[in-house]
């Protein structure tokens, strides 16, 4: 026997009883000649004595054991004299009559505790020891709770759980598809899904009714913090409902999660329009834990003889709340932000309401006193309130001011990790125009159905059909995404049309749906939320690599295994592709 309790189980209702424990050595530490060891499993960490009057020779083994060693010992629970309250063991040690080294260890490139002295790329490498730090393992156990508590939710609801294929179809919408050559059918490739997106709507055709999975998807594309090559999704569907039923019963399942594992509890979510969130936040993923709510300032500051204000598209800005008293220096490093060629500003006006009542801006001397002060009025500003405003094309200017207003709001501390805004986006956009292929695109999918007024405009006026989609963003992170789906085959003909694909390419990609779609499809529709990113929200964390067990760096690259790696001719002209 390995061992008859772990090393985080034990308390003082356990003395005097003999007991086995295995695992890794955390540190050890000699005190006036006696040897403690903290011996470390998943579950905690035990602290071991080794007395010389005892057996000095057991002393002298404990005494070369180095970290990371995993041993065995067998030994007797005695109370603490020096108790350790941080620990769930803190009360008791082992006094140790048997050692054994079940396996030695090199010294690890990295100090294996909760504060590391490993940079990221070289955990990664070593991502194994990485995973015995009590932050990442943490996380993983936390992930493996949220996996637990949505099955259970969606099982009490009806859904079943439904495997669908990893080996599909490459088709030209979206991201760019991972490939996998087939030997048995030369030439020929199979791509790995970016979501079960079909087959979960195939599966309501089959009268499945309620699915569900907590799936592997894949992207090939550029890579950031919310972003891997390889992710999980919880995809949902279901059949003979509405917007309003995926919302309420989604919402419950947020709802669910955060009262569980966080102790939590929210009322009704929120909910904003498309047009909204863009017209006062400049995002469509707003973060809606703090104000600054954007103003449009046309008609109060176009006129004046500023050249950047009247030949602007729009003139937009919010007011930071008391941050008057914000320094020159802090003013040009927020312009120097903006600037940045990830936000591309051509700069940033101010006005400065200060708390003795009078008004200072950046342009004082294209407005009176008279215009400053209706420019205050215009976002309801009290003295100590500090005005930050941009002017430029309307689509730029909005998401540049929300590069900034989530700046501002950080430095101010307005961004807690434990607060937490739920909120639902709705009426999407159904299309969007693309410059480099000249044409417009499915902002979703291309089985998003339309609203049903909107319809008519599809020929003349694309661009403004609205979806019957819905995202939910918390923390102004889009952790959900769905929409209610198009079961008619006409209609779906229709969508492809306006999309691009000529009858014999919508055929050739999507036949077999199309085919679905004459036998009896129920109305129909769905989500899918990012579990690595509710996760990383869950725990705190900005990346989502921290809540993957085996992650790719920001280069898509495992840099444990080397992968992906070069492969041999012989394989390469197996599957009938050139070789190198």
């Amino acid at each position: 026997m390995h061992r008859t309790h772990t090393c985080g189980e034990l308390t003082i209702s356990d003395l005097d009883k003999t007991v086995v424990l295995s695992g890794w050595v955390q540190k050890s530490r000699d005190l006036g000649g006696m040897t403690f060891i903290d011996v470390r499993d998943r579950y905690g960490v035990t602290q071991l004595v080794f007395d010389p009057a005892d057996d000095e020779t057991l002393r002298l083994q404990a005494r070369a054991l180095g970290r990371e060693y995993v041993i065995k010992v067998t030994g007797r629970v005695i109370e603490r004299e020096s108790k350790n309250t941080k620990l769930s063991t803190g009360d008791i040690e082992i006094k140790v009559s048997s050692l054994d080294v079940l396996n030695a260890a090199k010294l690890p490139p990295f100090t294996i505790e909760d504060d590391t002295d490993g940079g990221d790329e070289l955990r990664m490498k070593y991502r194994y020891l990485d995973l015995r730090r009590n932050p990442v393992r943490n996380n993983l156990v936390l992930r493996h709770r949220l996996a637990q508590e949505t099955r259970k939710y969606l099982d009490a609801h009806h859904f079943l759980e439904v495997e669908t294929p990893v080996l599909i179809k490459s088709t030209p919408e979206g991201a760019r598809d991972f490939v996998v050559p087939s030997r048995m059918n030369s030439g020929e490739f199979y791509a790995l899904p970016q979501s079960p997106q079909t087959f979960k709507q195939l599966l309501m055709v089959s009268g499945f009714d309620r699915y569900f999975q907590i799936v592997k998807c894949f992207r090939d594309e550029d890579l950031r913090a919310d972003r891997q090559p390889e992710f999980t999704q919880i995809d949902c569907e279901m059949a003979f409902v509405e917007q309003e039923d995926i919302i309420l019963l989604f919402e419950g399942l947020i709802t669910h999660l955060f009262k569980v594992i966080k102790g939590v509890d929210f009322g009704a979510f929120p909910r904003m329009s498309y047009d909204q969130a863009m017209r006062l936040y400049g995002s469509d993923k707003p973060d809606i834990r703090f104000g600054m709510s954007f103003v449009e300032l046309n008609d109060v500051l176009k006129g004046a003889g500023f050249p950047v204000f009247d030949n602007a598209e729009l003139v937009v800005g919010f007011n930071a709340k008391a941050c008057a008293p914000y320094t020159r220096k802090q003013l040009d490093a927020l312009t120097d932000y903006v600037r940045r060629p990830q936000i591309g500003a051509s700069g940033l006006v101010y006005l400065r309401y200060n708390e003795d009542g009078s008004l200072k801006s950046s342009v004082d001397k294209f407005y009176s006193a008279e215009q400053l002060s209706q420019w205050a009025q215009a976002f309801g500003a009290q003295p100590g309130d500090l005005l930050l405003v941009m002017a430029g094309d309307t689509d730029k200017v909005r998401k540049q001011l929300n590069e900034l207003r989530l700046e501002v709001a950080s430095q101010l501390g307005l961004r807690d990790k434990n607060t937490y805004a739920p909120l639902w986006v709705t009426d999407f956009p159904l299309l969007e125009w693309d410059d480099e292929s000249g044409r417009y695109h499915a902002m979703h999918h291309p089985f998003t159905s339309p609203k049903t007024e909107d319809i008519p405009l599809l020929d003349e006026q694309p661009a403004r059909v609205r979806a019957n989609a819905y995202d939910l963003v918390i923390n102004g992170t889009e952790v959900g995404g769905g929409s209610i789906r198009i079961h008619d085959r006409e209609l779906q003909s229709l969508m492809f049309k306006h999309l691009g694909f000529t009858p014999e390419e919508a055929q050739k990609q999507f036949g077999f749906l199309l085919e679905a779609f004459t036998y009896g499809a129920p109305p129909h529709g769905g989500i899918a939320f990012g579990f690595d990113r509710l996760a990383a929200i869950f725990a705190g964390l900005e990346s989502i690599r921290d809540v993957i067990a085996f992650p790719k760096n920001n280069a898509g690259r495992d840099v444990m295994i080397d992968s992906p790696s070069l492969i041999a001719d012989e394989q390469l002209a197996e599957l009938g592709i050139a070789i190198r």
